[in-house]
């Protein structure tokens, strides 16, 4: 668009008094604030008082003297041009190729936003609407760019990443190896041997989530996968009991549900989105104990490993976006293997292959120690060095090695 003219520009720029002003509400005939005020009445303006804009406009054309611009350096960029038109937020409807039937399947599919659309990919919404793939691809692109999800700087993921919240474990030396607490925004994974602590940290994090910001918690909800029968009820009570915490209330946030195959647990996930948008639960923190029992158990020999591959990334795919999206943590727990193979060192290793590896922004080793400590080794971090710390399972959750 072409820069603004003289008059346009002085338009734009604010008129302050040069000196003190007792000037009639109406000058020249014309009543230049309310039509409704008396013509008679004065309005009285002291040297450097901004003045009204009609009022700024009439003194420009007759008595320019009276009035002092801003400099027109002080007008921002995108108000020297002309002005732009609003935009229009474009709801599912709008969206191409989308009609009313198509917005309720895509609805009730879980794509009820213009972010769940801009964030899904074509065969997710092939799959939900019925429709074909160049339109699902259309649809995806205008909500992007309704959302303008295009480059950011360095400096907005910085602020971005103030928003991210951290959750204590109860343990200082634990917080400290892990940047301050389990994060949000992302997929943190224990391994271990039975035994190793991991179930404990997760009932230790289902009571913690519900602390105060100012605590070390989010003040939100649970939702707990449990594909392994391992939530007990009891334990909740015991640590909220040993914190001076009520344990009903802590027990009516968490919200379990029992998957009982790979296909199951899928599903649980993808409905999480359900209880944050329609029901307005907060949830905070997403606990899978643990991630690979029915992977394991259904997809046996080398030639399932391909398929189960698949399915397991999608899974992980669909965890990924929920932290991301809500600003929540996903805790998962993952079984172990012995590596036959393995001469010298631990031949402990976790189960899922490079596709755990990768989706799980950050993996934590855990085992047992001497005394009946526990040791948790970070094994991967996106920012923070390797290291390990001991605590000790205790009433309370887990606290540090006294």
């Amino acid at each position: 668009m072409s820069k603004m003219n003289k008059r346009e520009q002085d338009q734009k720029r604010k008129g302050f008094a040069t000196q003190d002003i007792d000037w009639p509400n109406c000058y020249d005939g014309i009543n230049l604030l309310d039509d409704k005020k008396d013509p008679k009445e004065t309005m009285h303006f002291k040297k450097g008082d901004e003045l009204p804009e009609d009022l700024k406009l009439s003194l420009l054309a007759k008595n320019p003297q009276f009035v002092e611009l801003e400099p027109v350096e002080n007008i921002l960029p995108d108000q020297q041009n002309e002005r732009p038109t609003r935009k229009k937020e474009l709801t599912l409807s709008d969206l191409p190729g989308v009609g009313a039937a198509t917005a309720e399947k895509l609805a009730e599919a879980g794509y009820a936003s213009l972010m769940a659309i801009a964030v899904a990919t074509p065969g997710e919404l092939t799959e939900a609407a019925g429709v074909g793939e160049a339109v699902a691809r259309k649809i995806i692109n205008t909500a992007r760019n309704n959302l303008e999800m295009g480059f950011v700087t360095g400096e907005d993921l910085m602020k971005r990443r103030e928003q991210v919240i951290k959750i204590t474990t109860g343990s200082k030396q634990f917080d400290e190896l892990i940047g301050g607490g389990f994060e949000s925004g992302g997929i943190t994974e224990t391994f271990g041997q039975f035994g190793s602590g991991k179930t404990v940290m997760a009932h230790n994090l289902a009571v913690n989530v519900q602390l105060s910001k100012e605590e070390g918690g989010a003040s939100g909800s649970v939702v707990w996968i449990d594909t392994e029968n391992t939530f007990r009820p009891e334990r909740i009570k015991q640590i909220a009991e040993a914190r001076g915490m009520d344990y009903k209330e802590i027990l009516k946030n968490i919200h379990v549900v029992r998957a009982f195959n790979s296909d199951h647990q899928m599903l649980i996930a993808e409905k999480i989105e359900d209880l944050i948008t329609k029901q307005n639960i907060q949830v905070k923190i997403v606990i899978v104990d643990s991630l690979m029992a029915h992977f394991r158990a259904e997809f046996v020999g080398r030639g399932t490993l391909a398929d189960r591959q698949q399915k397991l990334n999608k899974h992980m795919h669909a965890l990924m976006k929920l932290a991301d999206m809500h600003n929540l943590c996903v805790y998962v727990t993952n079984q172990v293997m012995a590596k036959p193979d393995t001469f010298f060192g631990d031949p402990t290793a976790a189960i899922g292959g490079n596709i755990v590896g990768h989706n799980s922004t950050t993996r934590i080793y855990l085992r047992r120690g001497k005394a009946g400590t526990r040791v948790a080794k970070l094994v991967d971090s996106p920012h923070l060095p390797d290291g390990e710390c001991c605590f000790n399972i205790c009433e309370k959750g887990i606290e540090d090695v006294k």
